[in-house]
């Protein structure tokens, strides 16, 4: 048994349990934005406050200890009781919220995320923003682990037991072609004799097109899988090939539109969700301010100007 000493810290219990979900200190510390001394030091720290041994951290991975995993249950209670006491004083006065950790996918970051810091940092003036962007797997496993306070990614068909969800953005899956390469006739004949660009299937999104076109039985060639949309894009504006993306997508890639036709998918139509996802009971009525926020934004920053050009996308492309 350890000699107990110090004071346990919220600064200390979320390093540990950091530690313990990565198993591994140095990716708490970068999980954490510190150092792996200062995760050690914490572990050691909160171990002497609480007079035992919590992790065994000889031992890779690291691993809990009986009394490290009995503390874990507890710690994400502390941890949830801290966001939840944080987010109250928040709404009872918004001056009061410090600090709002914010996940956006990449498909936001030039216009909509900007935009809804803008607005919000005129409110919460006290308030330090700190935002990720990236794609959606990564932003929910953040969210998980408690990284992030809010995300705005697309749905994955995960579990969401303990979130609260907040839907905004609805987009189909469409092609982008090289200008005036497909005629508007049986167009599924003539992609099938093009190469596909093919969006990475390591991402979730990538994953869902190529498991679309199978269903599809749609068979097509493809030599190059990309996860960046410009790559994509600038390749498909060059006559490479072409690719299915979404709305946001072509909004993103906007140096490539003059050389690129979009047109609506030739089979089963296909579609994905953009939604707000918060622990359910822990930020108050943050969740839903940012979410009343964000959809203004999205019918003046992507639905409008895509609506502007292609008008069939009326009915597909909708806030929710």
């Amino acid at each position: 048994m350890m000699a107990t000493t110090g004071k346990i810290t919220l600064w200390g219990v979320e390093v540990f349990v950091a530690t313990a979900e990565e198993a591994s200190i140095s990716a708490a510390a970068r999980r954490l934005g510190s150092s792996a001394a200062t995760v050690s030091q914490q572990i050691t720290n909160l171990e002497g406050a609480i007079g035992t041994t919590l992790l065994n951290r000889g031992q890779r991975p690291v691993t809990l200890t009986p009394a490290g995993q009995m503390f874990l249950r507890r710690a994400n209670t502390i941890l949830n009781e801290a966001d939840q006491a944080r987010a109250e004083l928040a709404m009872a006065d918004l001056s009061r919220l410090t600090s709002l950790r914010l996940g956006m996918i990449e498909d936001f970051d030039a216009d909509v995320t900007p935009g809804l810091l803008t607005g919000m940092s005129a409110e919460l003036k006290n308030c330090q923003f700190l935002l990720e962007t990236g794609a959606s797997h990564r932003l929910f496993d953040l969210l998980e682990h408690r990284a992030l306070d809010v995300i705005v990614g697309a749905d994955m068909g995960q579990d969401i037991a303990g979130m609260e969800v907040h839907p905004l953005l609805e987009e189909p899956f469409i092609v982008a072609a090289p200008k005036g390469a497909i005629k508007r006739d049986d167009i599924a004949r003539q992609l099938r004799r093009i190469q596909l660009i093919q969006y990475t299937t390591r991402h979730h999104m990538g994953r869902v097109i190529a498991a679309h076109l199978a269903r599809q039985e749609l068979r097509v060639s493809h030599r190059f899988e990309l996860d960046s949309y410009h790559a994509i894009m600038a390749m498909v504006a060059e006559g490479r090939g072409w690719t299915i993306l979404t709305p946001l997508g072509w909004l993103r890639a906007q140096r490539f539109r003059a050389a690129v036709d979009l047109m609506p998918l030739p089979f089963q139509p296909l579609s994905r969700v953009i939604s707000l996802t918060a622990r359910q009971d822990v930020m108050g009525n943050i969740p839903t301010t940012i979410a009343t926020r964000l959809k203004p934004l999205l019918r003046e920053k992507i639905i409008q100007p895509a609506l502007d050009q292609y008008p069939w996308l009326k009915d597909q492309l909708r806030l929710l």
